[in-house]
């Protein structure tokens, strides 16, 4: 009997949490594997850029949340880019792609990327020929694409390998599965908050966020100072998801917060038009902890 009302409560639990604004991340679409492990090797290749020196691994470093630890990334002569490095993790699950939205697939990042200035500073022609020139490259491009080596079949490898590095599992996505017990009563308590104060109306869904638009800086007052303007005040990015932000810093797209409680108190000024409190913040923080989990990992 108290199987069968530990099973019913289990059950009703998970049916209220299916009602949650955060929604589980779901598991990898299924691949072939070599196509996946094509991606993987072109992922971590330097001959994707003009000088043979970066990868896309280099400023997406799984070891560092599949970001670069950089408040802006560093382009292809070693300058500093204009935007923070998004997360690669559960990009799959972005409506579209960069922090102004302008690229709508995986695929037409990798194509963008590649043959930016600033960024790879590589034409597509020189990359396949040199992944051309390559036995190995060859082969396996061969065994997997009727036409081999070409521009759009790099780029269907690279995402192909991207849309895996999703992170289900979290002890977060086992709470709203029905486990109670997966948080603490802290963590509980931030994800109160969290919704109670409003950050859900942005960060919502199974990227808890990279779903909408909105204008940075809703609620405070935006004077037209050259330095507001350069932090981006007033314009509009893609909200970004918030998986695994604990490992992600700094945060926002120009890299101006360095740690995670910096950013929840500027979002709550910026964004919500309230003070945050020491107490919110960390527990509001001690929620976020609970998004994190690794590539791969078992919904």
């Amino acid at each position: 009997m108290r199987m069968l009302l530990a099973i019913g409560l289990a059950a009703t639990l998970a049916g209220a949490r299916a009602e949650e604004p955060i929604k589980p991340v779901p598991p990898a679409p299924a691949a072939t594997p070599a196509r996946v492990a094509l991606g993987r090797a072109l992922f971590n290749e330097t001959r994707l850029s003009g000088n043979g020196r970066l990868s896309c691994a280099s400023c997406h470093n799984l070891a560092r949340g599949g970001a670069d630890g950089l408040p802006r990334a560093l382009g292809a002569n070693g300058q500093a880019l204009q935007r923070n490095t998004p997360t690669i993790l559960n990009a799959a699950l972005n409506f579209r792609q960069n922090w102004d939205g302008r690229t709508a697939t995986l695929e037409q990042q990798v194509a963008r990327v590649v043959e930016n200035p600033r960024e790879m500073d590589a034409r597509w022609p020189d990359v396949v020929r040199r992944l051309a020139a390559d036995a190995d490259y060859l082969q396996r491009f061969r065994q997997l694409y009727r036409d081999g080596v070409t521009a759009a079949n790099i780029q269907d490898a690279l995402a192909t390998y991207e849309r895996t590095l999703v992170t289900p599992g979290s002890r977060f996505d086992r709470y709203l599965r029905g486990e109670a017990q997966a948080l603490s009563a802290d963590e509980l308590a931030g994800y109160a908050r969290f919704k109670r104060y409003g950050c859900i109306a942005c960060h919502q869904g199974a990227n808890v966020g990279g779903n909408m638009y909105q204008r940075f800086g809703v609620m405070a007052e935006l004077a037209n100072s050259p330095a507001r303007q350069r932090n981006g005040f007033g314009q509009v990015f893609k909200v970004p998801g918030l998986r695994n932000v604990t490992r992600t810093a700094p945060y926002f797209h120009d890299g101006s917060a360095a740690t995670l409680d910096e950013a929840i108190r500027l979002m709550f000024e910026y964004q919500l038009g309230r003070s945050a409190s020491a107490e919110d913040r960390a527990l509001i923080a001690r929620f976020l902890g609970t998004l994190e989990a690794a590539p791969g990992s078992q919904p």
